[in-house]
């Protein structure tokens, strides 16, 4: 009988990070799950790796058991077992039974395996692993986000119901590993609560400890550099938008009597430098920007009008050009819907591109594809999740509406 925390020191004697990480997880035999699975222990709030020994036993090399617990540690690592979802499949794990939000949810595990597996490789995981740019997902990069891997599932399952090729498809698809157990089932709030900051403390000292064994193993520079900013402590948005506004004023000179030429006393004018910005505020009208992120910004918005004149406006695929409107300094306004589509950053950027303005910041979830270049700075602000995981790359600004 394979028992696994006999072998788990042998099979990440190469991995430094997920050695550390694994030293947080309990390991437990469990028969009723066909392959492996992570989850909470709804009464400790530790992290559990239930295992089939049967299916370890099974697998043709180390190698492949290695790249199985790298998988299931993986998941922990992106927040995968804790409620990284989307809006639309909220719920999925209070015991709803919705055959539509389970279809998606089969859809958002696969993209959750794409994300991760193409940073282990082939070789390293069993026949029926999903990859990036093979089988079903051929046209699909790598190295991709588990949002942008979800929204490409759900246009390729759609595109197969219409063609009557959903059968054998994408949705007929599953993960090699089991997902049952994610989202804290059966854990209260508070159990859920502890179990994130044992996840954030238990990522940042395995970081540490392959830092300083000058070794990430098969971590990739990608993911490393994404691990590094989830443990880095958060910048103050409020005053990265400050210097940002700062940044994009120009200096409005003119003569006046009132102010001495220093240069030429009492025979030219003096100057009064008047410093100012044209800043275009978009806000995404798809239900992505909540009402406390849209609060608190609106907020610092009202600190800064002494400094720049801020145009609001609302977008969604379009700009709704008849509500936008500058913003007063003591503004009061609530949010208010004013579209209801889905998300294209084309239309607020070639808005803003023909309007002539020094900056352009866009309020948004990112989860819409990559728009046209911007012709004045721009900066992004969303929530602290599409914060570390834009559905798209960038080299702007990307900053967290952190509360």
């Amino acid at each position: 009988m394979f028992n696994l925390n006999d072998h788990i020191f042998r099979l990440l004697q190469d991995e430094p990070f997920f050695a550390s990480l694994s030293r947080n997880v309990d390991k437990t035999e469990d028969k009723s799950i066909p392959t492996a699975g992570v989850r909470i222990d709804p009464e400790t709030g530790f992290f559990e790796l239930l295992y089939n020994p049967d299916f370890f036993e099974g697998l043709a090399t180390d190698k492949q058991r290695t790249g199985v617990l790298v998988h299931e540690f993986y998941h922990l690592v992106m927040e995968h077992i804790i409620g990284r979802l989307p809006d639309e499949l909220a719920g999925i794990f209070d015991g709803q039974v919705d055959p539509k939000k389970q279809a998606l949810f089969k859809l958002y595990n696969i993209a959750a395996d794409l994300s991760i597996n193409c940073h282990i490789g082939r070789e390293s995981l069993p026949e029926n692993g999903c990859f990036p740019g093979h089988g079903h997902f051929e046209d699909f990069p790598e190295f991709q986000t588990v949002e942008y891997y979800y929204e490409r599932l759900k246009k390729k399952a759609e595109q197969e119901q219409k063609d009557g090729t959903s059968e054998g498809g994408v949705s007929d698809m599953d993960s090699f590993d089991d997902h049952s157990q994610w989202g804290g089932k059966s854990c209260n709030k508070a159990t859920k609560e502890i179990a994130k900051q044992r996840l954030t403390e238990a990522v940042k000292k395995a970081a540490e400890d392959a830092s300083k064994a000058n070794s990430w193993g098969t971590v990739s520079s990608s993911m490393k550099k994404e691990i590094m900013e989830r443990i880095t402590p958060v910048l103050d948005w409020r005053k990265v938008l400050r210097y940002f506004v700062k940044c994009s004023q120009r200096a409005e000179k003119r003569s006046t009597v009132k102010r001495l030429n220093k240069r030429y006393p009492y025979v030219h004018p003096g100057r009064k430098v008047r410093r100012q910005a044209n800043i275009a505020i978009s806000i995404d009208q798809s239900g992505s920007v909540s009402d406390s992120m849209l609060a608190a910004f609106y907020t610092e918005l009202n600190k800064l009008a002494e400094i720049a004149t801020f145009t609001v406006v609302p977008f969604d695929t379009r700009v709704a050009e008849d509500k936008v409107y500058q913003w007063r300094k003591g503004e009061t306004r609530k949010r208010e819907r004013v579209l209801c589509g889905g998300t294209c950053f084309d239309a607020p950027t070639e808005y803003v591109n023909a309007g002539g303005f020094d900056a352009h910041i866009v309020l948004t979830d990112m989860c819409a594809p990559k728009p046209k270049a911007s012709r004045c700075p721009r900066m992004w602000m969303t929530d602290a999740d599409h914060a570390r995981r834009p559905y798209f790359k960038t080299n702007e600004r990307v900053i967290a509406i952190a509360k």
